[in-house]
């Protein structure tokens, strides 16, 4: 069962919930306050500790380190060089564990690699070489602490089992702590988590994880708040165990989570060598929570999210009872997501049950040591079949992998004809064990969204993903594909003890913080560019429509796709090629010849009469200067930028020239930020029926407006007829940094006109 309070509640002592000040003070004995017990939460004292305003409301944070992947961190990097960076404040870990196909693109990946190795001796950072560890795994063992905080260029950057606020943001809040500034924003919302009762065997750590992202995420009940974890249930559960829901609260829009810690928490620190790390956390005697999700772990079943999102969740139980008419009603959903091929899961019914052609356990949710171990206990002895079932597992990093192979969970995986591969996060994001047309794939990794399995509707290429923990994976392997929950079986997990090895990071991890090497030359690679300047905002903007996408949600992947599209992500302007490729193909194009239209006005060329008759049309509504008006594109998407933190879902469509976006609310507050720190000013719009694709729409005074922070203001559409619709839009809240960052035109921009004091 998960419950969700309709209204705030009070925790008393850690364990009782009341759900009003009256009840509190009876339960405590005292009167209670809400006000000051909102600060009894675990989450507040962190973030205290972390901030440097002096105002709890307004938050002004350093973070204690920093961590990038192989995706995002060249550009963070040449970010904060352009913006006068001279070395790494804090350990900033740069894993290689996502562009670890080096023949994708030639090499131009491994490329990548190199210089982070330079760059970490250069500035003083911590370099974890190709498939030593996924980026999570690494950053659990070895930089994780109780009441620490981490910030992440990856959206699942998430150590809160750990007692860590893990946060995920895009790189340019990244950029800001390698240049000194602070993380800006708002104090967060904290939302209790209360684990009751123990998960029954078979049960894993992902069906808890769905079964609270199903319940939360589409009424936004936990969205950029922190999700904090108490209650009798906690204890039951292992360090891995919390660890793996843990790291899927990124899908719940939530903005971090924190647990309440244990001498299960201990225990790990200390067999991860760092003992001293370790302290209790727990709320004060008296906590206020802006809402509460009740979890008995005990009525927890074995749960699949269907195709395309992890939200979309039932038990497989409940799916095996009515397949066809859940497949169908799944199909016509995802049908509508995608451009191009089309998904079939119908035919997936037959000889009397739902069938895959692929299992795969992987990554920082997946490929956990006691993942690994459990699939090991149902796979023993059994086969996978020599049919068209493949079924890979990945561990997450080298220290597990090592202690696999020692307990002899490897060799029991391999003997039952699955794949043991590298520590790699391909399956997560596209780029690695991509199934076949048509083919269905049951994953234990962190997400289903479209074309995560690597396929490209646009040539005709479609296949599906669903998210399952890895005990029912390993049940419906040794079944050959025919989808079986772990509950159905009768299997003795051995629960085999955990060691780690730190000796494998010391013989091969460049440990470089506090060495910081100034004259070591960076290593670049001929794929490797700088970013392309930007324009400051000019007094008011003028912008097409280029892409208008009325989907409840817009992922980032659909935004930027992952995949192979990731090896490029080096080269700013090679990259913009795939912006919104496989949602709408024809935007690049589009942009691009806005993008070409301003260019030759700031080059003195006369203005195309596409646009003196926009001009002509405004003439009778509003006074325009089209000398100090930029040209450029914008999207509309009702509620862009679910899923990922990379920033280049927002600075691939800023080097394309878009200047804004246009939606009725954004998915995350990291896409939104993702924007601002690009330059392009993030519009709210009440009515998108007043404007479509095509359309231009002017907006005076729109730097004064950004810069004054005005609520609301009127721009104006141009139809192609020569009409004009007038419309409110509004900024919603921009801190003083913010509105200097859109109008300054860019985070770079920003810092290069504020530098920061010697």
């Amino acid at each position: 069962m998960v419950k969700l309070y309709d209204s705030g509640v009070y925790l008393i002592n850690g364990r009782q919930i009341a759900e009003s000040a009256e009840e509190a003070s009876r339960i405590a004995g005292r009167p209670v306050d809400r006000d000051q017990a909102a600060e009894g939460t675990i989450a507040y004292g962190i973030l205290k500790a972390h901030n440097k305003s002096g105002d709890m409301d307004h938050l002004r944070m350093r973070f204690d380190s920093l961590t990038s992947h192989d995706i995002t961190y060249v550009g963070i990097i040449q970010t904060a060089r352009a913006s006068g960076m001279k070395n790494f404040p804090m350990p900033y870990v740069l894993t290689n564990c996502h562009n670890s196909l080096c023949a994708v693109g030639g090499t131009i990946n491994e490329d990548d690699h190199m210089f982070a190795l330079s760059a970490a001796h250069k500035y003083g950072g911590i370099y974890v070489p190709t498939n030593m560890a996924v980026i999570h795994s690494f950053n659990r063992e070895m930089m994780a602490g109780c009441g620490r905080m981490i910030l992440g260029s990856d959206s699942h950057t998430r150590y809160g089992a750990i007692g860590t606020l893990g946060v995920g943001e895009g790189g340019g809040e990244l950029a800001k702590q390698l240049v000194g500034r602070t993380y800006d924003v708002a104090r967060p919302g904290v939302v209790l988590i209360y684990l009751d009762g123990e998960p029954n065997p078979g049960i894993g750590p992902q069906d808890v994880a769905l079964s609270i992202i199903g319940a939360v995420y589409k009424n936004g009940y936990v969205k950029n708040k922190v999700m904090e974890f108490i209650g009798p249930g906690v204890a039951k559960l292992p360090m891995e165990y919390r660890n793996g829901i843990d790291v899927m609260t990124t899908e719940t829009t939530c903005w971090s989570s924190i647990w309440e810690t244990d001498s299960a928490t201990e225990e790990y620190l200390a067999i991860h060598g760092r003992p001293e790390d370790y302290k209790a956390l727990a709320p004060a005697d008296t906590a206020y929570y802006d809402g509460c999700v009740y979890v008995d772990l005990s009525t927890i079943e074995s749960t699949i999210a269907l195709p395309m999102h992890p939200s979309y969740t039932l038990t497989i139980r409940e799916l095996l009872e009515n397949p066809k008419d859940i497949l169908r009603a799944c199909e016509e959903k995802a049908n509508g997501q995608i451009v191009g091929a089309k998904v079939d899961l119908v035919s997936k019914v037959h000889d009397g049950g739902v069938w895959v052609e692929q299992g795969l356990v992987a990554g920082c949710s997946g490929g956990t040591f006691d993942n690994v171990c459990a699939v090991a206990d149902i796979l023993r002895g059994n086969s996978t079949g020599n049919g068209a079932f493949t079924m890979s597992v990945y561990p997450g990093s080298m220290p597990a992998y090592l202690q696999l192979m020692k307990n002899g969970a490897l060799a029991d995986i391999a003997s039952a004809g699955a794949i043991v591969r590298e520590c790699f996060c391909g399956p997560c994001f596209g780029a690695g064990d991509t199934p076949a047309n048509g083919e269905f794939s049951i994953r234990h990794t962190t997400r289903n969204f479209p074309n995560r399995e690597g396929s490209k509707p646009g040539e005709g290429q479609m296949s599906a993903v669903a998210l399952m923990d890895a005990r029912s994976i390993a049940a419906t392997a040794i079944h050959h594909g025919k989808l079986t929950p772990a509950t159905d079986l009768d299997v003795k997990y051995t629960k085999p003890a955990y060691a780690f090895d730190k000796s494998v990071y010391d013989k091969r991890v460049y440990f470089g913080f506090g060495k910081a090497e100034p004259g070591y030359e960076l290593k670049f690679g001929p794929n490797i560019k700088d970013w392309p300047e930007q324009p400051a905002l000019t007094e008011d903007l003028l912008v097409k429509v280029v892409s208008y996408i009325t989907d409840p949600v817009t992922t980032t992947d659909e935004l930027i796709p992952s995949g192979e599209a990731s090896s490029y992500r080096s080269n700013p302007e090679r990259l913009s090629e795939f912006t919104l490729s496989r949602k709408d193909p024809e935007y690049a194009g589009r942009s691009k010849a806005v993008r070409a239209i301003e260019r030759g006005r700031a080059a003195g060329k006369d203005l195309p009469e596409e646009i003196k008759k926009v001009y002509k049309a405004l003439s009778a509504w509003v006074k325009a200067d089209p000398e100090h008006t930029d040209i450029g594109s914008t999207i509309f998407a009702v509620k862009p930028g679910d899923g990922s933190a990379r920033e280049q879902a927002a600075s691939c469509q800023r080097v394309l020239g878009a200047s804004a976006n246009l939606a009725k609310e954004y998915a995350t507050k990291r896409y939104r930020s993702n924007c601002i720190n690009w330059g392009i000013v993030p519009f709210l719009v009440k009515d998108e029926k007043v404007f479509s694709l095509g359309d231009w729409i002017f907006i005076p005074g729109v730097r004064k407006a950004v810069l004054e922070g005005t609520p609301e203001f009127t721009v104006y559409a141009v139809k192609e007829d020569g009409t004009v619709a007038p419309f409110p839009v509004s900024l919603g809240d921009l801190t003083p940094d913010e509105r200097e960052i859109i109008t300054d035109g860019c985070l770079i921009n920003y810092y290069r006109n504020h530098p920061v004091a010697d």
